[in-house]
Order: structure tokens, then C-alpha cells, then sequence
């Protein structure tokens, strides 16, 4: 709990109504009215869809004793605290960076931005660090964690407030470290306002969610935001393998390092040998083992590599912690039926990039004379474009493809089916099933599966719901299969 006058805005306008600020106690901050409690401060952001402004009546009717916003309300009552501001969202950080205290500052905060293996490499560091004595934190699309307290995720990246309240919780619990995903999303809407990143990791750039960024440029400029707001203090740890790893570094006042397999670089690792239990690499010329499968996670690891000898850790205990961690849930998740012979992965694919990463990586390491099975849909309400590049790709490294229903959301399913066939070619045709319903699919693919065979589900991973028409039904893509494969 802090006095009102400890965390008002700087350059705002009061009006107090006779109140004396300092003793005025703020025991919580909202900018969602509907979460306001006795003794709040609301702050009124004016959103993309929604204004906050709309909703000051509420917040006060909830028990709000002080309010800021841009302009002041028609109704003032005389036992409410009102302050405006240029823009509430600015003042949002502040408010929060001065309420819990900075906790960025108190905690080595680690930031992974880019199209795929945000979740994998933070989830990694989460537990590699935990593995070496260090308690951590996570936040993360799966879970977010506090020691090892899990608390539920809605999304990549939370809002501003609740991010600020869980950094904040994680320096009370004794944290040292913060692992944190940093979602395109999240550095428009400036989530991740005030906080201190002391390293940034760049995994890879790929077309997604151009149906909210609107074109690739915009999306790649966002992501290179979060670069620039690091400072010199800070380190900007590339994937120097992708070709717009150069375009994040640039102008960044944070020491930049680098990652790759394919060139000189501070962290470098070669592929010595693949399976679909694991990977046997180099990495800086000392061999290593690890359960995670595929040259892209050959690019997690050697981020989370990088990360901690950037940190001062030594490689030696580094690398042999490594070696026994597993697979984020849903990231490349390999379930077996022995009596069978059948191999099922589970995977969050979700973009024709990351399907064509996870597919190329089944190829290599197929059994001579087996089939692969893949089981595909597309979200609605998201990139359209992504469709038919995902069918084509399927069809492409497969030799059977089940189109089936994803998150339809608000769209129909069969429409986004039909999408998706576009990119099917003629020759491919006579190897596309179309299946709406997704535990039939899965069902279907498990039925055709032979001895030495491998299923692959794609898009969902982790997740355990399907969105359809505004509301989240049960549905777990690994549920099924274990029981479906038993």
C-alpha cells in the first residue's frame, strides 16, 4: 500500500476535492474496472477497442477512491481523488514502476522476442537455472511461474499490470532471475513500458499476426523496438543465422553477441548426429547431449548457452545442466506406443515457418520405409495468408495430411478448410483428408498409422481448450493421443 502522493504521475493535474493526497491510500492499480476493489487507483487507458473513460463510473461504483485520466469526468464525486494526465497509458508505467517498486531493477530480467522458440528458450533458462541453484521465474504462453508456484497464462505476454504485480511477487519470493517471452503484442502496446531487460534474445522472424501489425514491416519494426529501448548496460543476444537478426542489432545501445550454426559467432554449435529422442551437437568445441530433438532446437539451446555464459556462469557446469532438460510441453513433445511402433508428436506449430521447421526435422530422422502423418489446422480470426502455405507445406513433407479444425474462434471451420485446400496441389490431392472435427482427426491418423510410422499434431501443443464462438471447450491434443494410442 502506498499514499496517493507517492505515486501520482509527474506533470499531472489534480483535482482534490479538499483531500489531502498523502492521506489518501492506494492499496491496488486497475486500468480493468471490473477487477477494482476498495481503495483502488483506476486508471483510465484509452485502448484499441475499448476507452477506459467510459468505465470511470463503475470503477468508482467498485470502490475506486482515486482516478486517473485524460480528461475530466462530467460527475466528480467529493470523495474521489481525480487526476488527469497528457496520456493515461504513459502514466500507467510510471504508476506501476513507482506502486511495486521497480522490480525489474531487483531481478535479472531476460527477454525472447521473435516468430518461434520464444516459449522453448525461456522455459529452458527457467529450469536450467533452477538446475544450478538459482531461483527463477517464468512467464511464459504455457505457465507462468514463481519459484515453483504455477500461475495460470493467458497470454504470451500480460498485461501491464498484472506483468509488474507477478515481477513483483517473484522479488519477494527471493528471485534472482525472470524469464520472460516479449510478444510482438506486447511492444505495441507498450506491456513491457519500464522495465530493465538485461539481456534481450532474438530467435527468428517469420510472417505472423500480420492481421493485427497489418504488413511485415510493421511487424519486423516492432520486434526491433524492444532492441532499441535496450541500453548499454544490457546485452542483445542474436541468431545471426536469420537474416534480420542484423536489422534487430542495429543502432541498439546494448552489447550485441550472437548464435549460429551455420557462422563465426560468439556461441556456435554443429549437429553431429539427429534422433527423434534427441541431438548430439558441439557447442564451442565441447560435446553435448540433449533430449530436444531438431536443428531448431539446436538454436534454443545454443541461446540458452549464450544467455548464461553472457551472465558469467561457467560452460562446463553450464553445458552439464543442459543436458538434462526436456522438451517445453507441447514444443516437439514425443509420445511412444512401443507395442505399435508408433511415434506421435505433439507440437504448437502454428505458422508455415515453424510446421516446415518441425516436418523437416521429422524427415531426418524417419525410419526407412515408414509414413508420416500430419495432422494440421489454421486459427480463425488470424492471418489468412498462413493457410495455404501451411496445407502446401504438410502435404510437401508428409505422405498423409488431415486437415482438421484448429481454434476456429468466430469463423467457420469448414470456410478455413477450404482456405487451406487452396494451397493443396493437384498431384498432392490423392493424400489430403479433410476432417473438421479434431479428435476425429487425431483418431483417424492413429488409425491409419502403421509399425515404424510417426503422427504428427500440429498447432495447438500446450494448449488445453478450443476456442469456438467466444467460448473455450476441453480439448487437449495429447489427451488423445494417449488414449487413442494407449
Amino acid at each position: 500500500m502506498k499514499s496517493l502522493a507517492e505515486i501520482m504521475p509527474y506533470g499531472s493535474e489534480v483535482e482534490s476535492n479538499g483531500l489531502d493526497c498523502e492521506e489518501v491510500d492506494i492499496v491496488n492499480i486497475h486500468s480493468d474496472s471490473r477487477a477494482v476493489e476498495a481503495g483502488s487507483l483506476f486508471i483510465a487507458v484509452k485502448g484499441i477497442q475499448v476507452d477506459g473513460h467510459r468505465f470511470i463510473p463503475m470503477a468508482i461504483e467498485k470502490g475506486a477512491n482515486a482516478i486517473v485520466c485524460e480528461q475530466f469526468p462530467d460527475t466528480m464525486p467529493k470523495d474521489i481523488v481525480f487526476i488527469t494526465v497528457k496520456n493515461s497509458a504513459m502514466a500507467l508505467v510510471n504508476i506501476c514502476k513507482t506502486f511495486f517498486d521497480n522490480p525489474s531493477e531487483q531481478l535479472t530480467l531476460i527477454g525472447v522476442t521473435g516468430t518461434n522458440g520464444k516459449t522453448t528458450i525461456a522455459t529452458l533458462l527457467y529450469r536450467l537455472f533452477n538446475k544450478m541453484g538459482h531461483d527463477a521465474g517464468l512467464l511464459s504462453t504455457v505457465e507462468n511461474r514463481i519459484g515453483d508456484k504455477v500461475i495460470p497464462s493467458t497470454h504470451s505476454t500480460p498485461d501491464i499490470i498484472s506483468l509488474y504485480r507477478l515481477l513483483d511477487m517473484m522479488v519477494k519470493e527471493g528471485c534472482e532471475y525472470a524469464l520472460m517471452e516479449v510478444s510482438s503484442h506486447a511492444i505495441d502496446q507498450n506491456r513491457i513500458g519500464g522495465l530493465y531487460f538485461k539481456i534481450g534474445i532474438f530467435t527468428n522472424l517469420t510472417h505472423d499476426h500480420l492481421n493485427y501489425h497489418g504488413s511485415f514491416d510493421a511487424y519486423m519494426y516492432t520486434k526491433k523496438k524492444f532492441f532499441d529501448q535496450l541500453d548499454k548496460n544490457a546485452f542483445a543476444l542474436i541468431n545471426s543465422d536469420d537474416k534480420y537478426g542484423e536489422i534487430m542489432a542495429q543502432n541498439s545501445s546494448a552489447k550485441v553477441s550472437n548464435y549460429s550454426l551455420k557462422k563465426i559467432a560468439a556461441f556456435k554449435a554443429k549437429v553431429k548426429e539427429r534422433g527423434i529422442n534427441g541431438l548430439h551437437l558441439d557447442i564451442n568445441g565441447k560435446d553435448f547431449h540433449s533430449y530436444l530433438t531438431g536443428d531448431f532446437n539446436a538454436y534454443n539451446l545454443l541461446a540458452v548457452f549464450g544467455t548464461a555464459i553472457l551472465l558469467s556462469h561457467d560452460e562446463d557446469e553450464v553445458l552439464e545442466a543442459m543436458s538434462t532438460l526436456r522438451p517445453a510441453e507441447g514444443r516437439f513433445e514425443v509420445l511412444q506406443n512401443s507395442q505399435r511402433n508408433i511415434s506421435a508428436i505433439v507440437d504448437y506449430a502454428h505458422t508455415p515457418d515453424a510446421l516446415e521447421n518441425v516436418l523437416k526435422t521429422i524427415s531426418k530422422v524417419m525410419p526407412k520405409n515408414a509414413s508420416l502423418i500430419t495432422v494440421v489446422g489454421a486459427g480463425g480470426n488470424r492471418d489468412k495468408t498462413k493457410r495455404p502455405k501451411m496445407a502446401y507445406i504438410a502435404c510437401h513433407y508428409s505422405n498423409t495430411v488431415v486437415l482438421t479444425s484448429d481454434n476456429p474462434r468466430d469463423e467457420d471451420p469448414f470456410e478455413i478448410l477450404k482456405e487451406m485446400r487452396a494451397g493443396v496441389k493437384e498431384e498432392m490431392d490423392s493424400k489430403v483428408l479433410e476432417i473438421e472435427n479434431r479428435k476425429e482427426a487425431i483418431k483417424t491418423a492413429c488409425a491409419l498409422a502403421k509399425p515404424g510410422d510417426i503422427i504428427l499434431v500440429a498447432g495447438k501443443g500446450h494448449e488445453k481448450y478450443q476456442e469456438i464462438k467466444g467460448e473455450k471447450f476441453p480439448f487437449d491434443d495429447k489427451e488423445i493421443l494417449i488414449t487413442v494410442l494407449g
